[in-house]
């Protein structure tokens, strides 16, 4: 995940969530917390995010309040924004991406956790094993390394004459340490040469899309993380510049340019998500809910995007996909 997150307004240049009205009854409301490096989502998706959560009888402004946090792709924030939802004493916390899920679980060891999504959370350290957590974490792995063999082997199947493909990493997510080393390891299997570059910072995309292109790349591997679906259009943008098709993670990449999108359906993210919520509000203890794995993924085609780039898709995929944009 990869994602648009959680809601917030302005103030000293990082984006919090507007205080929610308490309801007259304070000891009928629970409060939780969600931390995600992502950014803000359009009202209409925000009005939905938690729609699940209402059909198991928890309705924010009434009986829930929820303290959202999101660093809109600032690293640097992720720690602070922990530590205050730890402060505010919520009863659990809700993380969207590996580097949120680690910093929150540095900053507690009690207060539970729960992952909207995170990139092999056992080999992260996150938790112990899938089916026994332990600690005070559970929740949702986005299994990000089978991801992105899924998007390399379709890839293989829309180019296969390619050799060269270009990955990009984001050095300021523990998770990439893991992307890379599974690489290094996959990629020769499939008779590809991987031309990794790393990137800290928004700043720092294109010129890595410029060498990627420099040293030869035929396709462009974008793995799902924060820092490049919140620059998604500069990125996609500099790619497509240089005719680079683009194997992304999620529906609004491909919309932003991107070739094609393999991800995880976000309904279904977002129920799962809403059970582990409710059961720990009804006194499940994190250590007791095994991690979950999601079981529904999305094909999408941009045929827009393939046209530009001379690309004819095979009707073995388009059959396949879940959305074409036309």
């Amino acid at each position: 995940m990869h994602r648009r997150t959680f809601v917030g307004t302005l103030a000293c240049g990082v984006v919090f969530a507007p205080l929610i009205a308490r309801a007259q009854s304070a000891g009928a409301v629970r409060r939780i917390g969600t931390l995600s490096s992502g950014e803000r989502p359009p009202p209409a998706e925000f009005e939905h995010e938690f729609d699940p959560l209402r059909e198991l009888g928890w309705i924010e402004r009434k009986n829930l309040v929820i303290e959202r946090r999101y660093t809109n792709g600032n690293a640097e924030f992720l720690r602070p924004m922990a530590a205050e939802l730890v402060a505010l004493k919520v009863e659990l916390i809700v993380t969207n991406g590996t580097d949120s899920a680690l910093a929150v679980s540095n900053a507690t060891t009690t207060i539970p956790i729960i992952l909207w999504g995170a990139g092999d959370p056992v080999r992260t350290g996150l938790v112990e094993t899938l089916a026994r957590p332990g600690g005070n974490v559970t929740g949702m792995s986005i299994v990000s390394t089978e991801l992105d063999a899924k998007r390399l082997s379709l890839l293989r199947e829309l180019l296969p004459a390619a050799r060269r493909v270009g990955v990009l990493l984001n050095s300021t997510n523990p998770i990439s340490a893991i992307r890379k080393k599974d690489s290094e390891r996959v990629y020769p299997t499939l008779g590809l040469q991987p031309i990794i570059i790393e990137v800290g910072a928004g700043s720092e995309i294109e010129p890595a899309i410029a060498e990627i292109f420099r040293q030869r790349a035929e396709a462009l591997v974008v793995p799902s993380d924060t820092l490049f679906y919140v620059n998604r259009d500069a990125l996609l943008g500099a790619a497509l510049k240089r005719s680079l098709p683009s194997f992304v993670a999620s529906r609004e990449m491909l919309e932003a340019g991107g070739l094609m999108s393999y991800s995880i359906s976000m309904p279904e993210l977002r129920r799962r998500v809403a059970a582990f919520i409710d059961k720990i509000l009804r006194g499940a203890k994190p250590a007791e809910l095994p991690i979950e794995q999601p079981t529904k993924f999305e094909l999408g085609i941009n045929l827009k995007t393939a046209k530009s780039l001379g690309l004819t898709i095979p009707q073995s995929l388009l059959l396949r996909a879940d959305e074409v944009l036309r």
